[in-house]
């Protein structure tokens, strides 16, 4: 069935590629909300975002598909909810090897990539993809990417000086020996050198990515590049690190590894240089269409997988060294990553199409990641498979008209104890700890408009909204051999 659909949807596109725009999706990794100087951001400079931002438009209220990488990627390329994913938390496959891969998403799945390729695009996938090992039904070769070059599996991407980085479904040997992306350094000089490799993963993925964009200049292309930066472990360019002051690490020191991850002698400079790294591949990527002379015919979104990282053993570092305080990541939104709160999934989202939307913008409608599948379908001529849980962003963002969404926006985020959330328009409700033991704790009702930080629980003053949002999550969702949670309509009650 999954094959006639596919052979059905190649006869009902345009019948010629002339004048079809090229599709650009790029995905950092746990960039905070206010990690971006056009989001806000006073300390890290971000000029290439920000330049991408003037020519476009910035999405101030878009969602992650869900608060960590694998799940949030799955509803990227899926275009199904939370509730509604084959992944719906982080997990390996177990296959043995050092570096596993997750667990896959299945031969049934459709992914935007097949929808694409089999309407004459090229497809290419450049960076991390936790979805699935190489050899199994998750391999992105597999799941419509005529090329990948990356980290197939998350672990491999804790280093940024990996032993290897996957080649289709081969393998290219990068560093050998390889640096760890975990270690702790308790007494002594903490060195950044001590943890340098002889090759930077990161910078061999953009060279992939801009040969793609070469290779299929004559032709239209999906270029997915879901770059690892800044996840930890720290491992930036000294060049960005020496650009940020010195003054900065000051107060608190070195970062020795006490919360996970490999130690730093200036984290906040550390962490800052990641993020304007990442700035730079942006800015690559951007001149290589230029450059190519394909920039007006190209549609570019970029955003982040989730929220900035979350807080660790160490008091005065999040996970890695990771300090959001400083930059006023969460711009004082709730959360971090690992949460359905405000802080781990609301993130910054940036659309550029010359000619098509209107630069310097800001929409304040809410979205999320299951949008983009019939966005991007939209924008190429494609008819989308039907089931899909987003609704096509295009039509408000040329100005067009109004977004209608049937059904409010739903995750159901079976890690961190298990957490649900669903939000209509600027309501949100809130059901953390399903998955933990003994009595669960109620659900909460948030006015996202009046109380973005989620501070004042309505669901005592409001419990019909309450029971309205959480009937639309009963309803709506759907049971997985891997996720399920019973019993369930008792929970739909008053608070």
């Amino acid at each position: 069935m999954r094959r006639f659909w596919l052979f059905f949807l190649s006869s009902v596109v345009f019948s010629s590629a002339f004048g079809r725009p090229n599709l650009v999706f790029i995905l950092a990794d746990d960039l905070g909300w206010g990690e971006l100087g056009c989001y806000g951001q006073e300390k890290i400079k971000t000029p290439n975002l920000d330049r991408l931002a003037a020519g476009g438009v910035q999405l101030m209220r878009h969602y992650a598909g869900a608060p960590v990488c694998a799940p949030s990627r799955c509803v990227l390329l899926t275009g199904k909810s939370l509730a509604r994913a084959e992944i719906r938390n982080n997990g390996d496959s177990k296959n043995g090897r050092k570096f596993p891969g997750q667990w896959p998403i299945s031969e049934e799945a459709v992914t935007l990539a097949e929808v694409l390729q089999s309407a004459g695009y090229r497809t290419g996938g450049f960076g991390k993809w936790g979805l699935g090992p190489t050899d199994s039904s998750g391999s992105p070769l597999r799941q419509g990417f005529d090329r990948f070059y990356g980290y197939n599996c998350q672990r491999n991407a804790h280093s940024f000086y990996p032993p290897f980085l996957d080649d289709d479904e081969g393998v290219e040997i990068l560093n050998d020996p390889a640096i760890p992306g975990h270690a702790k350094k308790l007494q002594g000089e903490v060195l950044a050198e001590t943890y340098w490799g002889q090759v930077y993963a990161p910078d061999r993925i953009l060279e992939e990515a801009l040969e793609f964009i070469e290779a299929h200049k004559e032709e239209p292309f999906f270029l997915y590049c879901p770059f690892v930066e800044p996840h930890v472990a720290m491992h930036p360019p000294a060049e960005w690190v020496d650009r940020y002051p010195r003054e900065w690490d000051e107060e608190k020191g070195v970062y020795r590894g006490t919360s996970g991850y490999l130690p730093h002698p200036r984290p906040r400079a550390g962490y800052a240089a990641m993020i304007s790294d990442l700035d730079e591949y942006v800015g690559a990527v951007m001149d290589r269409l230029e450059e190519l002379e394909l920039a007006e015919n190209t549609l570019i979104v970029f955003t982040s997988d989730n929220g900035t990282t979350h807080r660790g053993s160490d008091p005065d570092f999040n996970i890695g060294g990771v300090d959001p305080d400083f930059f006023n990541s969460l711009r004082g939104l709730r959360g971090f990553k690992g949460s359905v709160y405000e802080g781990g999934l609301r993130v910054p989202a940036i659309v550029r199409w010359p000619g098509r939307i209107e630069p310097g913008g800001r929409s304040h409608t809410p979205s999320y990641f299951p949008d983009w599948f019939p966005t991007f379908c939209a924008a190429a001529g494609v008819v989308p498979p039907s089931g899909m849980d987003g609704v096509n962003l295009l039509e408000e963002l040329v100005g067009e008209k109004t977004l209608v969404r049937e059904v409010p926006m739903l995750w159901e985020f079976h890690g961190y104890g298990g957490q649900v959330a669903v939000i209509d328009g600027d309501w949100k409700a809130v059901w953390m700890g399903f998955a933990r033991k003994g009595k669960r704790p109620p659900w909460a009702l948030y006015h996202l408009k009046t109380d973005p930080a989620e501070a004042k629980d309505l669901a005592s003053k409001e419990p019909e909204k309450l029971r309205e949002l959480q009937s639309v999550w009963h309803e709506n969702r759907s049971d997985h051999e891997r996720y399920r949670i019973a019993p369930l309509k008792e929970e739909l009650s008053s608070p």
